[in-house]
């Protein structure tokens, strides 16, 4: 009998994220143990990546979300040390954690996307030619961590430093709509998610408690509307180059689509989008990640 592959989940890391990190990585052990799978925890809590050398894994299947894991890094560090990993590489995982270098590769493609302005520092808030309401996003940070709805002038100056603190602000104008995520499965779109939060958008709060969002799948759109917001999706995945998997979120206004961001690693917790539409189309959790496991084994050669 074929040996099984030694799967490393690398979970945890050291950013804001760490905790539904965790959430994610123990979901994908539990369901691949469990289905007789040769697969190990790998928490990363130091910045020591002895724990990936001592566990001898044959692949990795990366969980880790936010800095360190999403934007590049860790897939730097499995590149050096040779071994294949699930997801996009490392170029894409880096533009598409920053919300400002994506903002500028969908805009160069003619995507539609929300008008949006680069900031720095408060005073250049006097500059902001977006009309309230706007919202606030760090420019590298992933689950809402630091994103704010501006109403107006005061609460822009009130919220700008709690932005600022993760790194460059990205303002944006505020679009009311109908809230999406299209995932991308193997360069083809899975059943779109129509997000309603309990809360004034989809915030921490909304994607990690229970009963806080509401997950309609299918989405409630016309088929126009789907059919665009999927082509769509698939146009952002190739234009970051990104490979296997993510998740693009938009927003859906009076026939028009507005790509908001995009994930390239997208989450896996019991709670997640990604994993409630694969089940939608018919595919397991466990058949979901085995299938991201065989294309990276395909990648060693």
């Amino acid at each position: 009998m074929k040996k099984k592959p030694r799967i490393g989940v690398i979970m945890g890391g050291l950013s804001s994220e760490r905790e539904i990190s965790l959430k994610s990585g123990a979901a994908i052990v539990k369901e691949l143990a469990g289905r007789g799978e040769n697969a190990v925890a790998i928490d990363l809590d130091t910045r020591s990546t002895d724990k990936i050398v001592r566990a001898k894994i044959d692949v990795a299947v990366i969980a880790l979300h936010g800095t360190y894991g999403e934007d590049g890094a860790i897939q730097g560090i499995l590149e050096f040390l040779k071994i294949p990993y699930t997801g996009s590489g490392i170029m894409a995982a880096a533009v598409g954690m920053n919300k400002i270098m994506t903002k500028k590769i969908i805009t160069f493609y003619g995507i539609s996307t929300a008008a949006w302005q680069i900031m720095d520092k408060k005073t250049e808030l006097k500059g902001l030619k977006i009309k309230f309401p706007v919202v606030f996003k760090p420019e590298a940070e992933g689950s809402s961590v630091g994103v704010y709805i501006v109403k107006d002038k005061k609460e822009a100056y009130d919220l700008f430093p709690r932005t600022r603190k993760y790194g460059r602000v990205l303002v944006e104008e505020y679009i009311k709509g109908t809230e999406i995520s299209v995932p991308v499965f193997l360069d083809k779109t899975l059943p779109i998610i129509e997000i309603v939060p309990a809360n004034e958008f989809y915030d921490y709060e909304s994607k990690y408690t229970a009963g806080m969002s509401q997950h309609i799948i299918p989405a409630r759109l016309t088929a126009a509307e789907t059919k665009l917001a999927g082509k769509t999706a698939l146009m952002v995945h190739r234009a970051l180059e990104c490979r296997d998997y993510s998740r693009v979120d938009m927003i859906v206004r009076k026939g028009k689509v507005y790509v908001i961001e995009i994930n390239t690693h997208p989450g896996m917790t019991a709670l997640s989008l990604f994993p409630d539409s694969a089940r939608k189309a018919g595919l397991s959790f466990y058949d979901l990640i085995m299938s991201l496991v065989k294309k990276a084994m395909e990648r060693r050669g």
